[in-house]
């Protein structure tokens, strides 16, 4: 709980006019315990306060209790509970009128979105409203009523091709087709790792992160190679380098790599490759989610001092992804690698949420800005977020002309 408080999470945790949020109480002491695994399995030290907070301390957020961090999620009171709605990109904005259509709620044209979802959420099931929500492909979650499942480790493997007996992550190919923070997140891990890491993007939909906090985008794409490919015109090219890589990430909808013809089943899969898909609620399923409402999904809150959620941290479901994703594909690498790992958001941030908390006694939120174990007699400053360390080189931009990448990294290369 005092590293909790030091780490820049808590501050980010808890009403904008009240004092910082405790809970969860098990998830800094998880997220530790999955830092050290992954420094034993690929020598890569990752600081968890760093992860957590870094994109906050970059951005300049703060708490705002049922307000999200980046301000683009809200937790919504429902007639049976509570609801995350997530309005950040224009489409969702877009849909609100036709979800409160579903709900049957009236809605006003000039009105406040914010204000207008509030109005019908109060006569709305929490579920309700996250259906409705997701019928128009915008991020929502009930938060459950009681603990959500939280099977450890989280994440479904099935084998995609055979084990390569010494796979190694020094030196191997990582195709990176995913956007925004979890993914990118895994991918700067493994290159840490020594990895190199490809980052491929396409030129009509580039990663939404990039309209973002410019010195978290650079951090979590330092040295890593950046190509702009077009998925449907190119889509050969592509699949040949997928099929040469060691790991690829990706983070996209089921069906819309299916579609394309690059999905894992429809690519074949070189001995040892490692497949990492990361979704908000697992590949046999199609609903969005985004970091703060796929907290809420898991069960993964604060709480105020009436007792009511407030969100955690900053898009907590992200980093805790990004980080237990580079995990998953070093162990099993470390195994001879030849899987396809399912990693839902959800169900991460169910098993953060379950993480048993300190066993020996009550701790406080002291009027002084401390934290205070009584059972050890020692208090910690609860500490604002802070910078994450500077990025090495910037990612190198290589155009778009996916042969060129191949080139660069034909076998005979790696």
């Amino acid at each position: 709980m005092l590293d909790w408080a030091a780490s820049g999470g808590m501050a980010l945790t808890g009403p904008g006019d009240g004092p910082p949020s405790l809970a969860p109480a098990g998830l800094y002491g998880l997220l530790a315990d999955v830092a050290g695994r992954l420094a034993a399995v690929s020598a890569v030290r990752a600081d968890p306060a760093e992860l957590i907070a870094g994109r906050a301390a970059l951005a300049g957020f703060t708490r705002a209790g049922r307000v999200s961090a980046g301000g683009s999620s809200r937790l919504l009171r429902c007639a049976d509970g509570w609801c995350a709605v997530t309005l950040s990109r224009d489409s969702d904005l877009e849909a609100v009128p036709a979800v409160l259509g579903i709900l049957g709620a009236a809605g006003d044209p000039g009105a406040d979105p914010w204000e207008s979802l509030a109005g019908a959420a109060k006569d709305a099931a929490a579920a309700e409203l996250a259906d409705a929500a997701q019928t128009l492909g915008v991020p929502a979650a009930a938060l459950p009523p009681g603990p959500a499942p939280g099977a450890w480790p989280p994440g479904l493997r099935t084998r995609v091709a055979p084990a390569l007996p010494g796979a190694r992550l020094a030196g191997a190919l990582v195709v990176d087709l995913s956007s925004m923070w979890a993914g990118p997140l895994c991918a700067r891990l493994l290159g840490l790792a020594g990895a190199r890491v490809v980052k491929v993007e396409s030129p009509d939909r580039p990663d939404g992160a990039r309209a973002g906090n410019r010195d978290f985008y650079d951090w979590l794409h330092s040295g890593h190679l950046s190509a702009a490919v077009d998925f449907r015109a190119r889509r050969d090219p592509l699949a040949a380098l997928l099929e040469s890589a060691d790991v690829v990430i990706e983070a996209s909808r089921p069906r819309a790599l299916a579609h394309l013809g690059l999905s894992p089943g429809a690519i074949s899969h070189k001995k040892g490759q490692v497949w990492l898909s990361i979704t908000g609620y697992g590949r046999a399923g199609d609903r969005v989610a985004f970091g703060d409402d796929a907290a809420v999904a898991g069960g993964l809150t604060g709480r105020d001092a009436a007792g009511d959620p407030v969100f955690c941290a900053d898009a907590v479901a992200d980093p805790l992804t990004g980080m237990h994703g580079a995990l998953a594909v070093c162990e099993s690498l470390a195994s001879g690698g030849g899987e396809l790992i399912d990693l839902a958001m959800r169900d991460v941030a169910a098993a953060f949420a379950a993480a048993p908390g300190p066993d020996h006694g009550p701790h406080e939120v002291r009027p002084d800005g401390t934290v205070a174990c009584l059972a050890s007699g020692r208090t910690q400053e609860i500490l604002a977020p802070r910078r994450p360390s500077p990025p090495g080189k910037p990612a190198a931009e290589l155009g778009a002309d996916t042969g060129a990448v191949l080139a660069g990294l034909a076998p005979s290369s790696c």
